[in-house]
This record gives C-alpha cells, structure tokens and sequence, in this order.
C-alpha cells in the first residue's frame, strides 16, 4: 500500500487490493500472529451517520492489533450540534489518533476532510460516494467463494444511491469480472459512475429482471433500497419491496451461487435463505475484521505512531 488515505476504491490497483486480500488471509489465519503489532496506536472513530457493522469491526480491527480507540460519539453529543465545521472536527481530532475512519451524510466528505489531515483517514462511507474498506471485504468474500478473475457478478437493487455497489464496481473493473446491473428503472447507475466503469474497460449490462442473467452468475450481490437516500418518499415508496430474493428465486440459480448483501437488510432476502449454502452475507460481515486489520496493519506500519499533536509521518 503506498496510500496517505483510502478514500475511494478508484486509487486502489489490483495490486494494493491483492495485497490488503493476502494479508487479510493470513490475519484470519492466525489472528495472534498480530496481536500487539500496533501497541499503543489509537484509531479516531468520526461517524456522522449511524453504524454498527463498520464502526463494531473497526474498533475490533484495532484492539486485536493492540491498538485502541478515540470515539467522536454521537453527533447530537458532539460540538457538531454548536455548529462546528467538518475540517474543524476533523483537524481537533487527529491530535487525539494515528489514523481516523471518517463517515459522513454528505457526498465527498472524506475527500474534503483528508486534505485537513497529516495521518491516514479512511472513509468510512460518504452519503452516496463512496465505501472503500467495505469493497475490501466483499473482495475478500468473493475471492474465498469464487475467486475473481472468470467471474460473473450480478449486482441488484438500490444502483442510484448504493456506494457499496459504486465501489465494489469500480475495483471489479480490476479483475476479468462479467458484470450485470439489476434494478427498477429509477434506480439504475448514477450517469457519471456508468461513464467511469465504461472507461476502465468494463462492459455494463443493466437489467430490470433477475429472472434472464440469475442462471449464469457466480455471485448475486444484493443491496437494500435506502429509504434514508430519496430526497422524495414517494419515489421510495415506488420501488420499495420491488426486489425480493427467497428460495423460490433461486431455483434457477446455480448450486454454487454466492449470495452477498452489506448489510442490513431489511426484506429484500427472505430469512429462509439464511441456513442455505448460498448465504455468505454474514461470514460477508464477520471477514470486516481481518480485512480492516489488514488494512490498518499496512497503513500503520510506517506512521509514527503515538506521536503527539498528530505528527504522523
């Protein structure tokens, strides 16, 4: 990794994802191998939007690397609420921590808070941006399921705000990966993230049925209808519960199928499919934490770590 912040998954070559991949397996390996590698480094937790699985396997990451954390809190307990700014937080903050994980409502947050700070920030998710780390760890998922190169990829639901799926697409362009777009009309790939997959080579197929490409993937990557993204309820309630993925559904699947979602969910896969050797979404969220290790271990390798007053590097 030759990265001061991971910000989108764009910056990240084959290279740095295959090597945050290894090192992730290898920490899943033997965890204790690591166990105090990072004594001593403090993580700045800054989430202006609620999480639980990112923020959980983060703080997680850190502490099994000996490692602990600085948490901003809630934003309503925050000198946010007395109206202070991003960079503000985010530059008092750095003097606390040798790396910080930034989540932010607003598009291009992580962006405009990196150029702020001297030690790595890694976003975390910026409204509908970009989530780089959780990439990491759906790579990681696909590459134990199926590998990734001579893969076949559907990617469903919420293609218009998913920054999970804007992500995951961009660093599949990467690999010899076919992949397929499922969504309601409305719903379909923002214009300016269809122009960058078509530029990096990739091939986009879009569709709004499952039925037609659901017998030739490898993987089927399900993501939720984000209620919280439509800046109109009633186009939500248009396409709410409009995709429903249940034993039924997959019939025509392949016995090997993959089925990946980031979490959470809230109906679009049936809890029947939960005990079938198609779920992989919770082991999906559980490899957040040698992935997150991984990554951490490799930022912080060369941060001067416990340096006061944030002189990092």
């Amino acid at each position: 990794m030759r990265h001061d912040h991971v910000l989108t998954a764009r910056q990240l070559s084959r290279g740095d994802v295959e090597e945050v991949l290894d090192r992730a397996a290898e920490i899943a390996a033997d965890p204790s191998a690591v166990a105090d590698r990072h004594a001593g480094a403090l993580l700045g937790l800054c989430f202006f939007e609620p999480s639980t699985r990112t923020k959980m396997s983060f703080e997680a990451a850190i502490k099994r690397l000996g490692g602990d954390v600085v948490d901003m809190g809630s934003v309503e307990s925050s000198s946010v609420k007395k109206g202070e700014s991003l960079a503000d937080t985010i530059r008092v903050i750095e003097g606390y921590a040798d790396a910080l994980v930034l989540r932010h409502p607003r598009q291009g947050a992580a962006k405009m808070a990196s150029e702020f700070v001297d030690v790595p920030l890694l976003n975390a998710g910026d409204g509908a941006g970009h989530h780089p780390t959780q990439t990491l760890l759906d790579l990681f998922t696909i590459r134990e399921a199926h590998g990734l190169d001579d893969l076949t990829i559907g990617i469903m639901g919420d293609l218009k705000y998913g920054r999970t799926v804007h992500s995951l697409a961009h660093a599949l362009t990467t690999f010899d990966a076919r992949q397929h777009f499922i969504s309601p009309e409305s719903l379909q790939l923002p214009r300016g993230v269809r122009y960058d997959l078509h530029e990096a080579g990739a091939q986009v197929r879009e569709h709004t049925e499952l039925e037609e490409v659901l017998p030739s993937l490898d993987v089927l990557y399900v993501t939720r209808i984000q209620r919280e993204r439509f800046p109109d309820e009633n186009e939500y309630r248009q396409v709410a519960g409009e995709y429903r993925i249940d034993s039924e559904t997959l019939e025509a699947a392949d016995d090997d199928l993959a089925v990946l979602h980031p979490l959470p969910r809230v109906d679009e896969i049936a809890p029947e499919i939960d005990d079938t050797e198609h779920a992989n979404y919770f082991q999906q969220a559980h490899n957040g934490v040698p992935v997150r290790m991984a990554l951490l271990d490799l930022l912080l390798e060369d941060a001067d770590v416990g340096a006061i007053g944030g002189d990092a590097r």
